[in-house]
């Protein structure tokens, strides 16, 4: 055998080799990665979520969506959709925002929804030990108790522009 044709065997035999070694090193590496987040997914699933409770700090702001970003989106989601980070560790999961006017037969219930913040006929979430009643807590924020009434209401009115079409 000429000395081209074996050199030429040879050098086919080990990229040959080295194309298997590096499709087996991805396979692996692939595989692995993949059983490490199903691991750590099942993990997470595992342990639950612990609510860390801490005092409300006065707000700066009368904006009604900053407010809801602010103290009800950690449960009811920045969408108002009920998914929240602390949604999972609640018992009784939040309601969704956005299907309050659904769920009244197409028009939003304004004073029904001002009521439920100012702990007034209290859905059964709210004012529980999980989820404090905000007028309350908006009331007794600053020394003018109007703000609170204020705060009330431009949250109410964000709650009614996040409603779904």
């Amino acid at each position: 055998m000429p000395f081209r044709a074996w050199r030429g065997a040879i050098c086919r035999e080990i990229v040959g080799d080295f194309t298997y070694y590096m499709s087996m090193k991805s396979l692996i590496a692939s595989v692995s990665l993949l059983l490490a987040l199903l691991i750590g997914q099942a993990v997470a699933q595992d342990s639950p979520t612990i609510l860390k409770k801490v005092p409300a700090h006065p707000a700066q702001t009368v904006s009604g969506k900053l407010l809801f970003r602010e103290y009800c989106a950690v449960c009811h989601g920045a969408d108002g959709k009920g998914g929240g980070p602390a949604a999972s560790a609640l018992k009784i999961p939040p309601s969704d925002l956005t299907q309050i006017a659904a769920r009244n037969g197409g028009k939003f219930p304004e004073v029904k929804v001002q009521h439920a913040i100012n702990g007034e006929n209290t859905p059964s979430a709210h004012g529980s030990k999980e989820m404090p009643v905000w007028g309350n807590v908006f009331v007794h924020m600053s020394s003018n108790p109007d703000l609170g009434t204020i705060r009330v209401y431009n949250l109410v009115k964000y709650i009614e522009e996040i409603q779904a079409k």
